[in-house]
Order: structure tokens, then sequence, then C-alpha cells
């Protein structure tokens, strides 16, 4: 029987986001971030001092990640791009479909060898509009094609399975992966069908027991699985449109979720578009640095 949990967690910051996606965070300057996609914003918020900043970025964006403490990358429209710690100047590491106008980037994720997965998809969701890229070292290599709604990109704890889902669909899929470089070393299979349940399968994580944390768009949960696929308890959000877990802190103990106020009834949902925080008792795991060179 699956435990659920009424939310008992605190509203992180309530600055309304459409599309709030991309968090994350890093224990060695204790900052967390996350994005709003569809008005190009950067948010910034230091877990020790609380100090806030949003940042206006030139195009959509959809997630980062730290380089060195000098440097981050950031997922964008048209590709990966170095930030500037200190000045927050951007500048291309990647190309990722830079002449294509239909499509953005969304969900990624740094594997343990330092190489990210970073997907794409179309701006109004086009049927099989994006896929998903290796990038290591500046080489872009297209691992995964025809993906609508790539979302839920992940890693065991060991680096050898990775995790993805097309949310159009609902069936999260896991594949063989080389520890050492992260690109797939096999095809990919269903691992856990939930095409028939409410709502759809959007961000995840992998903590360190290498149980899976998944935000469900439209149905106002985080879904906890574990290693075998099986649903084993279910927080629920106080916003019908959570879009992605991260751990923060330095002790890992609390989990933040963002969430989506796009196409929401704000008079009905107050809290929509709101970033949240939660104790889960998962076991925490931070993503590693990406592997510029």
């Amino acid at each position: 029987m699956t435990a659920e949990t009424v939310f008992e967690g605190r509203i992180l910051v309530n600055d309304r986001t459409t599309l709030g996606e991309g968090p994350g965070y890093d224990p060695n300057s204790d900052q967390i971030w996350w994005f709003d996609i569809l008005n190009s914003k950067l948010h910034l918020l230091n877990a020790s001092s609380r100090d806030r900043r949003i940042v206006s970025l030139p195009e959509m964006a959809s997630a980062m990640a730290v380089v060195d403490e000098r440097r981050h990358v950031i997922a964008m429209e048209t590709g990966l791009y170095f930030h500037d710690v200190s000045t927050g100047a951007l500048s291309l590491h990647a190309a990722i479909e830079p002449d294509n106008a239909v499509t953005r980037s969304n969900d990624a994720r740094v594997h343990q060898s330092g190489a990210f997965w970073v997907s794409t998809m179309g701006k109004e969701a086009e049927d099989q509009a994006g896929a998903i890229y290796h990038v290591l070292a500046g080489k872009v290599t297209k691992i995964f094609d025809k993906v609508s709604i790539p979302n839920a990109i992940c890693f065991s704890p060991d680096g050898a399975t990775g995790y993805f889902v097309d949310s159009r669909i609902n069936k999260l899929m896991r594949v063989p992966v080389d520890a050492e470089t992260g690109l797939p070393e096999g095809p990919e299979e269903v691992f856990i069908d939930t095409s028939k349940m409410p709502g759809a399968m959007d961000g995840a994580i992998c903590d360190g027991d290498g149980h899976i944390w998944n935000a469900r768009f439209g149905a106002g949960v985080l879904d906890h699985y574990d290693t075998s696929g099986k649903l084993v308890a279910r927080f629920q959000l106080p916003a019908r449109q959570p879009t992605c877990p991260a751990f923060i802190g330095r002790d890992g103990g609390w989990m933040m979720v963002t969430s989506a106020s796009r196409d929401a009834d704000i008079i009905e949902e107050p809290n929509a578009g709101f970033t949240f925080a939660l104790v889960t008792g998962a076991n925490p795991r931070f993503d590693p640095a990406y592997r510029a060179f």
C-alpha cells in the first residue's frame, strides 16, 4: 500500500513562476537555483544568507550545473553557455540545435562521469520534436531522438543506469550506461509504466539509495519509487503542477520542488508557480560538476 503524506513543508519562495524548472544546489557555495523557463529568468538563493537574485537571460533556459568555483554551465535555447559567477557574463560552450527555432532546452542532469545529459523539446510541445544529448568536454552526441516532452533524467548512484521519460507517454525508461563516460551501452526499456495514472511524470532525481523521486505534474504530488520501481510513497504538494525536485542544504535534509502556474486558475490554486521545501527522509545525493574540458 502506498503511503500518502500531507504537505508539512513550507513555501521556500513565493515568487510565482510561469514554468518553474531545473532546480539545483551547490553545497560548496550553498547556492540554490531554479528557472522560470518561459520568462527567461534564473533565480538564485543563498541558503545561508538568504540573499536572492533574479537574473534575466537573453533566451529561454531550463537547467544549470556547476563547472568550478568560477563558472556554471546553463542549458539554453541554442546550447550550453558558460556563466561567470562573479560577472554574470555568458559565453557559448556547445551549440545544441542552434538553427532550430521550434525547440528549446528542457530537462537535464549531470552524470557521475561529468557528462551532461541535456534535452530539447518543442516550444509548443510539438509531437516528437525533442531529443536528448550527451555532452562531455564540449562534444555533443545525440543519444535519443523523437521525444515530445523529455523529463526525469537522472542516474543510479553507481552511474551504470540512466533514466528518462517522455511525459506525453508517461513510461519511465531505463538504460544501461557506461559509468566512465555517461554514454548509453544498450537499448532502453520500460522501467515504470504510469500511463494509466492521472497527471504526468515530470522532473526526477535519484537518491543515494537508488530510489527515484518524481514530481507528478497535474497531480500535485512528489512520488517516491524504490529500486524495483514500486511506488512506495506520495508526498502531497500545495500546487497542482509540480515540475522537479532537488536536494538542498549542506546536510541534504530538505528537498525543494518547483512548480508551474501556466494554465492554472490562480483563484482556485493560489500557490501555483511557487517553490516549495519539504523533508522526505531520503538519502541525499548531489549532482557532480560538469566536465568541461
